[in-house]
């Protein structure tokens, strides 16, 4: 009864007691949750009444609730603030969760109750969202083994176990084989070319390690690719680049092709016990795009059009290069640095001519104001709430009438202890049981720029799109207002989830947004209009080329899940044949993508990279809505909240978008706006 993970947290909104739990308080809060999750599940079917959509399909929507809590703190943390310790005991307890999941999917008398509601239960009786959650549920579990016989069970089941720890496994590997590179430097004349900010943060990541006169550039995003754009000397780009190109690659211990084929080759098996052609097929019947032919379809419709282009982008950066007198046949470690020249030469703006404008603070509060503009919505800065890590921030969400509407916890900087990347995560659902209204804790995890001994953090342009892109999920979960918390906030179809995310980027090209909170760090002097108007102009810059790289990526993922029959050759050898038609470099060895794709064989994207660009038709369909009406036109704002992010999952995301903008999103939008429909006037 001492763990503080068992106890009802006497804190502020109820949120997360940090500071009181410990490493030990893990594995058995999760055993003692799993036990209670099994004698919920047994009062359910030991219910002598006659199955219904309240003693069944409800109370198991119900069940569980403790483990669900404890296993996202310890998950969430696993991400962003692991260590060998957690990982241990994540490899412990993942194959106690998976076990008690199937469990309960595999269970024939609970399934037999589903079922009854399914077959009595008058579904015009039920709400929209009661009648997605009696959907929802009674295929969850058909597509999670309850039709199989005894045998197949346990099939099944062993699969579920070994691709749990399998991709435990995968992240734990890429993470220690990002950390493990280090190029260090003690020549200044090295350094030539990097900017100022990024040689003083070099310093001060050697300074960490305890060394002086030294720099240290790591495989952390914001050291690896300032570097990997500015850096004059060739062969330390080279090196970098391999490195990073390299990870879990490597002939060590942290390598993961194999289990990259064994995840692969699992989750084929498992596609194939449930009666699906492939494990794509799985995916994507809960998706919007329902089949791989449709997600086939779409990146092929893209790239008729990305690679012209794309073509004649790595043109122009060659010839920029042959200018300079660089290589005349660049390599792929050369792309980066060039085509940053020539950024400069079209339209004469970089991030360090950027970065002055965009100190993270500021950029934070204009993520908020734009909320507060669209939404009526405020944050409040709470110093009484516990965090994790010290560099994590708190804050209070309020409505336009003042009342709490939500938790926002913000984590910005990378270490050595969180995984790369950027993520929005939650800790705590929202739902509306027993008349009583549980609203959600969110948190959005990056890795940006850190503050120097003479600087605060200035992000670039990217960086404040993507602190955007964190705050646009972030902005779905606070917004969440159903009865059910599985089918709140961003639990959403994954080809929809990434629309408000994607969405909330466009504002950082507007000219009425940017004004608001892109000020000199040094001056306050409000961003020059002409650098606007660059930003608005530089926008699709190799727009061809970042297109084909994520068709590239999406199709990476879609042959390891739509396999027709199992990989006999190495994992470079079926990676090339999938990337070969978006790749417009010459094959280089040494270098893969599949081992250090944690999105696919860590995170949940598998079979669902597509998304990303699925998501962008949705965005850029909607964004046209906006200018047509005003990107801060609160009755736009209204209907995009009230249709899309506070509906969460509780109607399929079709008809929730039809409700929003009154007809099927159609590529087009995305195509004028990525400057790749050439010669059609916008209507």
């Amino acid at each position: 009864m001492n763990n503080p993970l068992l106890q009802k947290f006497n804190t502020p909104f109820n949120t997360i007691p940090f500071e009181e739990i410990k490493l030990e308080h893990y594995k058995p809060a999760i055993v003692t949750s799993i036990e209670a999750g099994k004698q919920e599940i047994k009062a359910i079917k030991n219910n002598p009444e006659t199955p219904d959509f309240k003693n069944t399909i409800e109370a198991l929507e119900r069940s569980g609730k403790t483990l669900d809590v404890v296993s996202s703190i310890f998950f969430n943390l696993n991400s962003s603030e692991t260590s060998d310790a957690m990982q241990a005991i994540a490899q412990e307890v993942s194959p106690l969760l998976s076990a008690f999941g199937d469990d309960i999917l595999m269970d024939d008398e609970l399934f037999k109750r589903i079922k009854a509601v399914v077959e009595t239960t008058d579904a015009d009786k039920l709400s929209t969202e009661q009648a997605m959650l009696l959907q929802k549920t009674y295929k969850s579990f058909v597509r999670n083994g309850a039709n199989l016989d005894d045998v197949s069970k346990e099939k099944l089941k062993e699969l579920n176990t070994k691709l749990s720890k399998l991709s435990l496994t995968f992240g734990e590997n890429l993470l220690k084989s990002s950390n493990k590179f280090e190029l260090w430097i003690t020549e200044e004349s090295d350094l030539a070319g990097l900017p100022e900010g990024v040689k003083e943060a070099a310093l001060m990541a050697a300074k960490s390690k305890g060394k002086e006169n030294a720099w240290l550039i790591t495989l952390d995003y914001p050291s690896y690719i300032p570097f990997m754009m500015y850096a004059d000397v060739r062969q330390l780009r080279e090196q970098l680049y391999k490195a990073f190109g390299s990870r879990s690659f490597n002939n060590d211990e942290f390598n993961n092709e194999e289990i990259v084929k064994q995840i692969a080759i699992a989750r084929h098996e498992k596609a194939n016990l449930l009666n699906y052609v492939s494990y794509a097929a799985i995916v994507l019947e809960e998706r919007m795009a329902e089949t791989a032919e449709n997600v086939n379809n779409l990146l092929n419709e893209l790239l008729e059009y990305a690679k012209p282009i794309a073509i004649e982008e790595l043109q122009e950066v060659q010839n920029m290069s042959n200018m300079l007198g660089g290589p005349s046949a660049m390599e792929r470690w050369d792309f980066s640095y060039y085509s940053e020249k020539l950024k400069n030469e079209k339209f004469a703006i970089n991030d360090e001519i950027l970065k002055p404008y965009f100190q993270l603070e500021k950029v934070i509060e204009g993520a908020f104001i734009t909320a507060e503009k669209l939404y009526g919505i405020t944050f409040e800065k709470r110093d009484d709430i516990q965090t994790y890590h010290k560099e994590v921030t708190t804050y209070e969400v309020k409505d336009e009438k003042g009342k709490h509407l939500a938790v926002f916890y913000a984590d910005f900087f990378p270490r050595e202890s969180k995984r790369d990347g950027a993520w929005m995560t939650s800790f705590s659902g929202q739902n509306k049981y027993d008349g009583t209204e549980q609203r959600p804790h969110v948190s959005i995890v990056c890795n940006f720029t850190k503050p120097t001994e003479t600087k605060p953090s200035l992000l670039t342009f990217n960086e404040v799109t993507t602190l955007f892109h964190e705050f646009g999920h972030a902005l779905h979960g606070i917004f969440a207002d159903g009865y059910f918390e599985s089918l709140s906030g961003t639990s959403v179809y994954w080809d929809f989830v990434e629309l408000p995310s994607q969405l909330m980027e466009n504002w950082c090209y507007e000219k009425e947004c940017l004004e608001l909170f892109a000020k000199h760090y040094k001056t306050n002097e409000v961003i020059p209009i002409e650098l606007v108007q660059k930003i608005k102009d530089s926008a699709n810059f190799m727009s061809g080329y970042q297109t084909l790289r994520q068709i590239g990526l999406g199709r990476l993922d879609l042959a390891w899940h739509n396999l027709a029959e199992l990989p006999t050759i190495s994992v470079s050898e079926f990676e090339a044949k999938a990337t070969k038609e978006t790749d417009l470099f010459p094959p280089l060895k040494g270098i893969n993508s599949s081992c250090a794709f944690g999105h696919i064989f860590q995170g949940g994207y598998a079979a669902g990279y597509y998304s990303y660009k699925w998501a962008e038709v949705l965005e850029a369909d909607t964004f046209e809505y906006f200018l047509e009406t005003g990107i801060f036109n609160k009755e736009t704002a209204k209907k995009f909240k009230d249709n899309i992010l506070s509906r969460g999952g509780s109607e399929h995301p079709m008809q929730l978008y039809k409700k929003f903008r009154g007809q099927e999103p159609s590529t087009k939008p995305l195509l004028r706006k990525s400057g790749l429909l050439k010669n059609e006037k916008v209507s």
